[in-house]
């Protein structure tokens, strides 16, 4: 019998090595994206996602009661993922287990396994629900922030890849063996990922060197001791490939007579406890710890095993270096960060590109959410200015809905209106036409607008993306630093520094730059101290104000026309190099109204005198008490209404007297020593100014005199002895020869 014409023109003649070859390559590929490596968005395997969005679209939310496991597993094999159903238990098993995973993702509720190594009841026993950290990585998924795809079988459409506000593949790890390759990344604490995502989003060019200093090594589940050479650890990291040495965590317990025991109660992760007990036992039967005499499990929900010396006279650490060498005490860790990159290429990645990879994924989640909102709140506003139109002309709008036949035609066609308007008015509830509602649609309206206006500046800004990303992280610690049993470092790293509890600016690497604020109060930093204030470009109708000289760990003091003072930290600026800089109302909340009258590094032990324009003050002792930590500030000089902020002194070691300039040309000199020293307040009368105010001051030390600087000539006035007062006194018209700017220096 012939075979049919279309068969016929199917079949190809090919080597078996090749064709073995070709279906082998394409089986590894799906082997190794769709089953086996985590992506570097999420962290997560597709079977790990599937069971997530699954749960999500069960309503399991951590508020919502728990529903049976099996009804779960159910949903994913129907829907998701065609694979069979203990497999995808296994793995659903494995994200409750908080000795299997350092953060968990599902909620678990009945018999899910122990540390001991016993198993999970079946699925139809045990129940589940997701946690908070897995809404975390679901976040704004509704939002089309990334993209999704037909299910296996064409019915059902699921995610590519998570939003993850969390960084997942770090902080929980993940293991995998595919073809050809495995992947292997241990847990890390959660506090010092951010704080490692945070110095990163503030400077790209960051080396691995410095994101160790907040990142200390991983964080296990079950902690443990890692003992492993800084120099190892460095390298891991810089490679992507390494391992770590975990030791169990041990403490000496003193008993009668001299006698001790030894209690182990955290054991090396991945490793269950009866594995590690069966171990201890077998060297004592086999006799291979001679100074090990029994041991004895007494662990409840917590793990302790407690080690029995031959006799008292036995060293503790000899001992356990023995039962280290010997035992499960100790394992060896392997780092192999193999992960699917953004287009499905599987490669192994050093820790910058994998937390560079998901600052990369979290600003284009930002741009989509910030995109879907724009859309939705600029048709609202479409529908909002199609309302107005009706308060506009409610009768004759009124008469054609009454009137006409086809009405939604004829307000499109008489008001300009669009399809949206038309149908929203025509929808519109009588209730909503009174007059007050019309004050509430303009409101709202104008609200919109600033928010569009917002959201269009974030969009096309990768330096406010950046910032927000940076916000978002801030956030996130906030959030996890409250929940201690969660954030707080179970693994102890012997080989390096503590560094928690550590202000974040001892980790930056120290540059030498030069702070720029100009009139319009754009600020930026330039790399390097520069030689000449003309190298400083400045945008059109702007120009010089500030420019002081820095490292970019220090901070800097700003203060407002009207007694306010901020302090930013240089090393946020890092990323504005270059450019204009960025309007300093982006760092702190600077009052439309108030302007910026002083600006200085942040110098804790100097002194410094606040003088107002109607010519009160006081000095404060220390310009610690200038600090603020929040971007709203505080104030220092209450001022009255027509009152403001004229200048802020820094008060040198020499100096011993202050020179007040009015703007009628009187000058007084008073002794520092005679005016208050306060934190904040009101001040005292320093000069009384009749019809005029201050318009400059100096501090100096009166035996060498003022040096006025003017932009032909420097001169220098000595003999001042005439002009020194006390306070509250007016002063004398000042000396032959002093600047007709009324100001000491230009």
């Amino acid at each position: 019998m012939a075979k049919p014409k279309f068969e016929q023109e199917n079949i190809k003649n090919l080597a078996f090595e090749e064709a073995l070859g070709e279906r082998y390559v394409a089986y590894a590929m799906s082997t190794i994206v769709s089953r086996s490596l985590p992506d570097v968005r999420d962290g997560l395997k597709p079977v790990h996602r599937r069971l997530l969005f699954a749960m999500r679209e069960l309503k399991l939310n951590p508020e919502s009661g728990f529903k049976k496991c099996a009804r779960v597993v159910g949903d994913v094999i129907g829907k998701y993922h065609p694979h069979g159903d203990q497999a995808v238990y296994d793995a659903m098993v494995r994200l409750a287990q908080d000795f299997s995973v350092r953060y968990p993702l599902v909620d678990g509720q009945g018999n899910f396994g122990s540390i001991d190594g016993d198993n999970a009841a079946a699925m139809r026993y045990t129940e589940a629900r997701l946690t908070n950290i897995s809404e975390l990585l679901l976040k704004d998924i509704e939002n089309d922030t990334v993209d999704f795809v037909s299910t296996y079988d064409g019915e059902d459409k699921e995610p590519v890849v998570m939003p993850a506000l969390f960084p997942n593949l770090l902080a929980n790890g993940a293991t995998g063996i595919a073809v050809g390759m495995a992947t292997n990344i241990p847990s890390h604490n959660i506090l010092e990922l951010l704080k490692a995502i945070r110095h990163l989003v503030n400077n790209p060019n960051a080396s691995i060197k410095s994101l160790l200093k907040y990142i200390k090594g991983p964080d296990f589940a079950t902690g443990g001791t890692i003992i492993s050479n800084k120099d190892d650890i460095k390298r891991a990291y810089e490679t992507g490939k390494g391992f770590f040495r975990v030791r169990s965590r041990w403490r000496k317990e003193e008993k009668s007579h001299g006698q001790y025991i030894i209690i182990i109660d955290e054991i090396p992760w991945s490793v269950t406890k009866s594995r590690v007990l069966d171990r201890l036992l077998e060297l004592i039967i086999m006799k291979k710890v001679p100074m090990l005499a029994d041991i004895k499990d007494e662990s409840t929900e917590v793990v302790r095993i407690v080690i029995y010396p031959k006799n008292k006279d036995v060293v503790p650490e000899k001992l356990m270096a023995s039962l280290f060498n010997f035992s499960d005490l100790e394992l060896r860790i392997s780092l192999n960060m193999n992960v699917v990159d953004e287009n499905q290429v599987p490669r192994v990645m050093n820790l910058k590109e994998v937390l560079q990879s998901f600052i990369e994924h979290r600003k284009k989640v930002t741009v989509r959410a910030s995109k879907k909102r724009l859309v939705q709140i600029e048709n609202r506003k479409e529908i909002l200015e199609g309302y107005l139109v009706v308060f506009a002309n409610l009768d004759e709008v009124i008469k054609i809905i009454r009137e006409k036949k086809d009405p939604k035609k004829i307000i499109m066609k008489r008001w300009n209106m669009s399809d949206l308007q038309a149908e929203s008015i025509l929808n519109l509830r009588l209730r909503l036409l009174r007059k007050l509602e019309e004050e509430y649609i303009n409101d709202e309206k104008n609200k919109i607008a600033s928010e569009i206006r917002t959201l269009k500046k974030l969009i096309s800004s990768d330096e406010l993306l950046f910032r927000r990303i940076d916000t978002d992280m801030r956030d996130l610690y906030t959030y996890f630093s409250k929940i201690k049993n969660i954030s707080k470092r179970r693994t102890v790293v012997d080989t390096i520094d503590q560094i928690e509890n550590f202000p974040v600016e001892e980790f930056i690497e120290e540059e030498v730059v030069t702070y720029v604020l100009s009139k319009n109060n754009w600020m930026r930093l330039i790399k390097g101290n520069i030689d000449s204030i003309d190298e400083v470009k400045y945008k059109e109708g702007d120009q010089r104000k500030f420019l002081l000289k820095a490292k970019n760990t220090d901070k800097v003091i700003i203060a407002s026309n009207l007694g306010r003072v901020f302090t930013i930290d240089l090393y946020k600026l890092s990323s504005v190099r270059g450019g204009y800089g960025e309007p300093i109302r982006l760092y702190i909340d600077l009052p439309s109204d108030q302007d910026t009258v002083f600006s200085s590094v942040y110098l804790e032990s100097k002194k410094v005198l606040c003088i107002s324009k109607n010519g009160k003050g006081f000095i404060i002792s220390s310009m610690s008490d200038l600090l603020t930590f929040t971007k709203a500030g505080k104030t220092i000089l209450e001022l009255t209404k027509d009152d403001e902020l004229k200048k802020m002194l820094i008060i040198e070691e020499d100096h011993d007297h202050v020179a007040l300039l009015s703007t009628n040309r009187k000058l007084l000199i008073i002794k520092l020593n005679d005016l208050p020293i306060q934190k904040r307040g009101k001040g005292v009368i320093l000069q009384k100014i009749k019809n005029g105010f201050i318009s400059d001051s100096i501090s100096f030390d009166l035996s060498q005199g003022i040096i006025c600087h003017t932009k032909s000539a420097k001169r220098s006035f000595k003999e001042l002895n005439a002009w020194v007062g006390k306070r509250s006194q007016t002063g004398k018209i000042v000396p032959k020869g002093f600047p007709k700017s009324n100001v000491f220096n230009l």
